[in-house]
């Protein structure tokens, strides 16, 4: 029996999650009084089941592979009974692998799906009865650290007994019944950190520790008395059955199952592969995604020849830009330098990897989108759902996009694996420097990067944790350079030396500027226009319409969809501004991820969804109120105009990065939102629009400068 939902329930603690990709199904099964929850993604001539490994953890340890799959083939999953949204059976044998494998084909059925590569990880025996006892179902195996004892436990794990009361907790004395009772959390923790043993594994640890959470450890105590023909005799038995092509993936440094058992667990099955990782733990989907999602496409479904080839000779130059979708600013500027470098090297052809909301600016100058962009998942949309009334927490945000981000760089590793380019220019898309530097035989092409920010800060909400999670990002950051110099051919720092933050990464690690000026070039700001355009403020208001007695206040938050609240408040100004300024007009612009009829606005403020041009009404107005973008506080500094701006709160950039760079430009005036009433905010708003500017000007070549650094690489 199944019962198909319309909506896909949220396991503990995932409730605001933005997946990179949802189910094309999903539903419940009853197994004999077992509820068993699945998904389906995607389509194609081949399937995938990723199988669910023991029941610490559920489908969503698969979240590094669902979304790339299901470009390819269908791919279908379930949440293991004893956690995720399955339910918890009392009964030990309700656990046996046997019942697993069982669960695995009802599921097949539910999702349509006929035959599949069964995928599985850390398999302790359920893979092996899919395959042996079902070959009409199966057509490959591929094992990842599999848990079949055909060798000997670890000397590390070995000396302590499971089921007795030990007078130590150290070590893998914790994998101990009568400690799992006492301290669940305890042993996650520690067991999570034996199967990441990479350095900088902070989030891989802190998801599975979460995913843990989601059961208990009666009921992993209850699993554990199920039937698992893992031993050594029926293990062997069971590869023996097994005809159909196996690949098995062991990395060397699995501190689990040790190095041994996946060569040992490749000898005993009759068709299978061994592929070795050297220096890699026990989380390989996790970890070293990019690398495990690659060799499971070539053996499942391999990708075809490249269907594009030009002769070296005829061939024009192309370049593949990359453009960050947080907030208009980025691709503005990406134009901007595009437009340099196609004049320094006539015929380059421009193409854009890019998503919503900067496709649509792109689209409007005519510029050629690639159409790969319409695989990538949406960046925006997951920082608008992190976003917390005028609260964004910059950093873990970051950190809680990661299935997004490897999502969006496997979307370009199949670009680049089908098509050549000469260059590939990336605009704070930090997927792609990330998993470059992780997986540098990927790089095919000259690489330049850029970005207006170097550094996570913590910020003081966070606490110490913070403080060690941010300096433990800097400090990989910081080792991937070195490690591989020359993943970046070229490195752009947009803005000069001096914007960048006295800060130091962290305990023991460099100052940030000292490090950026040793590893970047500087190019000077890019605002995105031509200053000389928005010089004669009298012609470029009449221009735009505005009249000589009006005061126009224009309010804007960027194309990111954070902000709605502090639009609110402004607008809820207004009444009391006007009063204060004869002629005072309030223009809103809600942008493209904003309702404007979610705004409502009294008689003399009006509201738009979207302003072409807006650099131009921000010169031309008396002024601006803003959130601590970059882009937008920059356009305001060079066109010299007064602008308040309010930083959303917990987000690192915009307090300290921005905010230091604002301050060496002497510009704006900066208000704390949380301590600002509609009074205070429409004083401020009269205060500042009498105001004689005194910013240190923006240099106007900052986008020549960034393109003659590119054209050096073609």
């Amino acid at each position: 029996m199944t019962t198909t939902m319309n909506a896909v329930p949220a396991m503990a603690g995932e409730a605001e999650q933005t997946r990179a990709r949802d189910p094309d199904a999903h539903g419940c099964l009853d197994r004999d009084g077992v509820r068993v929850f699945w998904e389906r993604y995607g389509d194609g001539e081949h399937a995938i089941l990723f199988l669910p490994p023991w029941e610490i953890v559920h489908s969503r340890a698969w979240k590094f592979q669902i979304p790339y799959f299901s470009r390819h083939c269908a791919v279908v999953t379930f949440d293991p009974r004893g956690n995720g949204r399955s339910e918890r059976p009392r009964d030990p044998h309700a656990y046996d692998r046997r019942r697993f494998a069982e669960d695995a084909i009802a599921v097949l059925d539910a999702a349509g799906v006929e035959r599949v590569a069964v995928v599985s990880w850390c398999g302790a025996s359920e893979e092996l009865i899919l395959a042996a006892e079902h070959p009409d179902r199966v057509t490959r195996l591929v094992e990842i650290a599999p848990d079949l004892h055909l060798t000997a436990d670890l000397e590390h794990q070995a000396g302590f007994a499971f089921d007795e009361a030990l007078d130590t907790e150290e070590g893998w004395a914790k994998s101990n019944r009568h400690y799992w009772l006492r301290d669940w959390r305890g042993y996650l923790e520690f067991f999570w950190s034996q199967a990441f043993t990479e350095p900088h594994s902070t989030k891989q640890i802190e998801d599975a520790v979460g995913w843990g959470l989601e059961t208990d450890p009666e009921t992993i105590l209850l699993g554990l008395d199920g039937d698992w023909p893992n031993d050594r005799v029926r293990a062997l038995e069971l590869c023996a059955r097994v005809r159909c092509p196996t690949l098995v993936i062991q990395g060397t440094a699995d501190a689990i199952v040790g190095a041994d058992r996946g060569p040992a667990v490749a000898a005993a099955l009759p068709n299978a592969r061994l592929v070795t990782l050297e220096g890699c733990g026990h989380g390989l989907l996790a970890r070293d995604p990019v690398q495990l999602n690659r060799l499971i496409r070539d053996f499942v479904c391999p990708p075809p020849p490249p269907t594009r080839w030009t002769r070296g000779r005829e061939r024009p130059k192309r370049a593949l830009y990359i453009s960050s979708p947080i907030g208009l600013g980025h691709v503005r500027r990406d134009v901007a330098i595009a437009d340099e470098l196609r004049a320094l090297r006539p015929g380059l052809q421009v193409e854009w990897l890019a998503q919503h909301p900067v496709t649509a600016l792109l689209e409007a100058r005519g510029e050629q989108i690639h159409p790969m962009s319409a695989q990538l998942a949406n960046e925006s949309r997951h920082f608008q759902r992190e976003s917390r009334g005028h609260e964004l927490h910059c950093f873990q945000a970051l950190r809680r996009m990661d299935e997004i981000l490897l999502a969006n760089f496997m979307v370009f590793h199949d670009l680049i694996r089908e098509e050549h380019f000469d260059v590939w220019i990336a605009d704070e898309a930090w997927e792609l420097d990330y998993y470059l530097h992780e997986n540098p035989e990927e790089k095919r092409a000259s690489f330049a990067w850029l970005t207006d920010f170097v550094g996570y800060l913590p910020m003081a909400s966070g606490g110490e944790r913070e403080a060690l999670l941010t300096a433990d990002y800097n400090a990989e950051m910081i080792e991937q350079v070195a490690r591989h110099p020359r993943v970046r051919d070229r490195a752009i720092f947009v803005g000069d030396p001096d914007d960048i933050v006295p800060d130091r990464f962290g305990p023991g690690l460099p100052l940030i500027r000292d490090w950026t000026i040793e590893h970047f070039s500087f190019s000077g700001y890019v605002t995105g226009f031509d200053q000389s355009t928005i010089s004669d403020r009298a012609r470029l208001r009449h221009s735009l319409g505005y009249g000589d007695e009006e005061r126009i206040c224009v309010v804007s938050v960027g194309g990111s969809g954070v902000g709605a609240d502090l639009l609110r408040r402004v607008i809820a100004a207004y009444p009391e501004a006007r009063q204060r300024i004869d002629g005072l007009r309030m223009i809103v612009v809600a942008g493209p991820r904003i309702d404007p009829q979610s705004l409502p606005a009294p008689p003399g403020a009006e509201v738009h969804a979207y302003v072409d041009e807006l650099y131009r009404h921000l010169a031309a107005c008396d002024l601006a109120v803003v959130h601590g973008g970059l882009t937008t506080c920059m356009e305001l500094t060079a066109s010299r105009t007064p602008f308040l701006y309010f930083p959303l709160r917990n987000h690192f950039e915009q307090d300290r990065h921005v905010d230091h760079r604002l301050k060496r430009y002497r510009a704006g005036r900066r208000i704390d939102y949380d301590t600002a009433s509609t009074a205070e905010i429409a004083a401020a708003i009269a205060e500042e629009m009498q105001r004689d500017t005194d910013y240190l000007p923006v240099a106007g070549d900052g986008a020549s400068r960034a393109a003659r650094t590119i054209a050096e690489l073609l």
